[in-house]
């Protein structure tokens, strides 16, 4: 009984439990509703799994197609455009009013590289250790950089008061920071940085951070014994030709070139500094004020009051310094206009029509009483007979950079690669360029007979004068008993 009784008990086991073949099937005669309905589910699960992974499949499809599509398209618009003209640039120039644009065919646009923003530093930076000069635009004071220990030269800009608070720092002294920052070349000054004083609404507080150099060319002249050497001569001069046509070739004119704004170290390095003003200009130049340049040192086309002039009136400045190196002296110390241009005259000549074309179309020659062509000696330039010690070269250089017409002075490029300058002796190695005694490190360096650079204000006009006996006498002076060659 107790063995029939488990044989049921086990019958009644496989009926309620589904029974499965070591493979996984299950056996068709132990179905059940619950085992019909977990199969049903198992089905639809695998069904449902199927149908996602086709889904993906022709996702992937697409996107592979899609992509294919976007290249075989780039590469035709490639293709297309490799074909097509290129596209104009968008016109920026204003329209007129009558709807057309004005002729800027032959208009040049200058382009200049924005940097970065940032606070300038405070001139607390620097130890003050004396001051060295007074100048047109600026008071200059030499330092020394605590962090570093450099010593530097500390410009501070100087600002006519009812103008300050009118239009805050004035045109020259913004030049001034545009020019130096973007000047780079050995021959000219260069400017560190610009830094602020502690009361920083004060625009008065504004200096200019400038490398430092032991002298002025205009000191050591005056304080030469014996004037320097011909290779030495030449050396300063391709110096300055150096900087001044790097100034021209970036359009920049200095303006006022003269001997004391030329600095000199204790190495021979010459550079050009003072830019207070110096200007951009462009091609053609733009109206330009004709309060430009140190009287001693300033071009007749100034004086006779052009309203457009270029690089020529810094290469008649030039001329003007190289007749001072080798004398000692300025060549045209005029008290005024009037005196200036007489000086002028008497070393150059006259001006006519075909040294000068065009020069009696100026708003000052016009009521000019000039002496002719004819009259006792007028003899036309004198610049050989005023320095005989200069070689033919040099005469002509000189006398080229001296031109009245202005067309007819030599560029600085032109200057540099003058016969002058490859005539022996030659130009001397800067490393063996002489030293003299500082005078910046000690005291304040002593004022100088030149007189400023020009201010602001009206151009002044020379009015009706007469030159016409500025050679009276000439004929009459003594002259040395010379010799003759004859034939024999």
């Amino acid at each position: 009984m107790l063995q029939c009784s488990r044989d049921n008990h086990s019958i009644n086991h496989y009926r309620t439990h589904p029974i499965f073949h070591t493979n996984g099937e299950q056996i068709p005669w132990a179905n059940t509703e619950e085992d019909a309905a977990l199969e049903a589910k198992l089905k639809k699960e695998k069904e449902e799994k199927k149908r996602l992974k086709a889904e993906k499949a022709a996702r992937a499809e697409q996107e592979r197609q899609r992509a294919a599509a976007e290249q075989a398209q780039k590469q035709q618009d490639e293709e297309s455009s490799d074909r097509r003209p290129p596209a104009k640039r968008r016109k920026l120039t204003p329209e007129r009013e009558d709807g057309g644009i004005g002729d800027t065919e032959d208009v040049k646009l200058l382009r200049f590289e924005i940097g970065g923003w940032a606070p300038s530093r405070s001139v607390e930076n620097y130890d003050k250790l004396n001051d060295i000069e007074e100048g047109s635009y600026g008071w200059v004071a030499r330092a020394r950089e605590i962090k570093t220990g450099d010593v530097v030269a500390l410009k501070r800009l100087k600002l006519d008061k009812d103008e300050s608070m009118r239009t805050g720092l004035p045109e020259t002294g913004l030049r001034e920071i545009q020019i130096l920052k973007d000047c780079s070349h050995k021959n000219i000054v260069k400017l560190r940085e610009v830094v602020v004083g502690e009361d920083t609404l004060r625009i008065e507080n504004i200096f200019l951070v400038l490398e430092f150099l032991e002298h002025d060319l205009k000191s050591i002249l005056e304080d030469m014994p014996e004037p320097f050497l011909a290779s030495e001569v030449k050396t300063l001069l391709l110096q300055l030709g150096s900087g001044v046509a790097y100034l021209h070739d970036h359009w920049i004119l200095h303006r006022d070139l003269k001997t004391s704004n030329l600095l000199l170290n204790n190495r021979g390095q010459l550079k050009i500094a003072d830019f207070g003003m110096a200007r951009y200009v462009g091609d053609p130049a733009p109206k330009l004020t004709q309060l430009v340049v140190t009287l001693w040192y300033r071009a007749p086309e100034l004086l006779l009051g052009t309203k457009t002039y270029g690089a020529p009136i810094d290469m008649w400045s030039v001329g003007c310094i190289f007749a001072e190196i080798l004398t000692r002296k300025a060549l045209l110390p005029g008290k005024n206009e009037v005196d200036t241009l007489t000086m002028i005259f008497e070393l150059c000549g006259i001006p006519t029509e075909e040294s000068w074309p065009g020069f009696r179309r100026l708003p000052n020659a016009h009521s000019l009483r000039l002496p002719s062509k004819n009259a006792p000696g007028a003899t036309g330039a004198v610049i050989r007979a005023r320095f005989p010690l200069l070689t033919a070269a040099g005469s002509a250089l000189l006398t080229g950079l001296l031109s009245l017409n202005p067309d007819a002075r030599p560029t600085a490029k032109e200057m540099l690669q003058h016969e002058y300058f490859r005539q022996d002796p030659k130009p001397k190695h800067e490393a063996m360029f002489p030293t003299f005694p500082s005078k910046a490190g000690q005291e304040r360096r002593r004022r100088h007979d030149t007189p400023n650079a020009p201010g602001r204000g009206q151009v002044a006009s020379l009015g009706a004068v007469d030159f016409s006996g500025i050679f009276a006498g000439r004929d009459k002076e003594e002259r040395g008993g010379g010799f003759a060659l004859r034939m024999v």
